[in-house]
């Protein structure tokens, strides 16, 4: 074998086992963090909502950490994919339940939220007490994962977060129409026959596995479930769900996908955490979307 050959051989297993790999991640990925920010957006009628703000994220990888690490600590050698996603989704599925638990307690946003964030600073900083008992020697990997990344993802990876992710976007496109009808109240909802426990519930659940399917394997990425519901919204002018989703799904892929590259380029050969490119570029689009459409949240 030459050696045109042999480097031939080396770049297509790059591309195979890493650079494919990880571009497919970034596109489910940033779908489903998108749409799991416009389907808490709507359940909570407010434009500030997102897994990363409610704490959600912060649960999934305190309890993906308390898998990992603490796993590690008992002995336990191999975490497989479907491990870390029911780690993940007990976490996220554990801070949702106690935010929704609150709102019917409390009827202003402002305090939901702050009681949201504080769940999420109670999850970080269990976390943070969790690495000072952990194995010193995975430590650093977790550590880097909680900045948010979607390197190394394996085709094992890749199939479970398809398996589990793309069958909940689909779900999220079916109730387009309840979705509509709870924008316009919850009276008008009841009215038109939809049952608003269960559909609460079923909105919980979409938004949380989505959530965790992401937090599990590429950790906690801020900012695309904010940013990327107000991007479409203000481009579509409209807040027709059945318009709205298909949208946040193609545009949070490619948001993530954009921002992944430069996270991998920017600073090369440093990768740089994921969250800070996605706040970088989707802050100011944000901001430049608002002034130009002269729109409001």
């Amino acid at each position: 074998m030459t050696g045109h050959e042999t480097g031939n051989d080396t770049y297509a297993s790059i591309v195979m086992n890493i650079r494919l790999p990880r571009a497919l991640a970034t596109l489910v990925g940033g779908a489903c963090l998108a749409v799991a920010g416009l389907l808490l957006q709507i359940f909570f009628r407010n434009p500030i909502v997102e897994p990363y703000v409610l704490g959600i994220s912060s649960g999934a990888s305190l309890f993906v950490g308390l898998v990992v690490l603490g796993g590690y600590t008992f002995g336990m050698t191999h975490m497989t994919p479907m491990f870390l996603f029911g780690g993940a989704f007990l976490g996220a599925m554990v801070v949702m339940l106690v935010v929704v638990l609150a709102a019917k307690k409390v009827r202003n946003i402002t305090t939901l939220l702050i009681i949201g964030l504080m769940a999420g600073f109670i999850c970080s900083a269990m976390t943070s007490m969790l690495t000072a008992f952990a194995d010193k020697e995975k430590i650093h990997a977790f550590m880097m994962w909680t900045l948010g990344s979607f390197s190394g993802f394996s085709w094992t990876q890749v199939e479970c977060l398809y398996l589990i992710g793309v069958p909940f976007l689909l779900m999220s496109l079916l109730i387009c129409k309840p979705l509509n009808a709870m924008l316009f109240g919850e009276k008008y909802a009841l009215s038109m026959g939809l049952n608003i426990k269960r559909f609460r519930m079923l909105v919980i659940l979409i938004s949380s596995v989505l959530t965790a399917v992401i937090t599990a394997f590429a950790g906690p990425v801020s900012f695309v479930g904010l940013a990327v519901p107000h991007m479409v919204r203000i481009s579509f002018g409209t807040s027709d769900n059945r318009v709205l989703l298909p949208g946040v799904i193609l545009a949070g892929a490619l948001m993530t996908g954009i921002c992944d590259l430069g996270a991998r380029m920017l600073m090369a050969p440093t990768e740089l955490p994921l969250s800070a490119i996605t706040s970088l570029i989707g802050a100011p689009i944000v901001v430049y979307l608002l002034l130009r459409k002269g729109s409001e949240l």
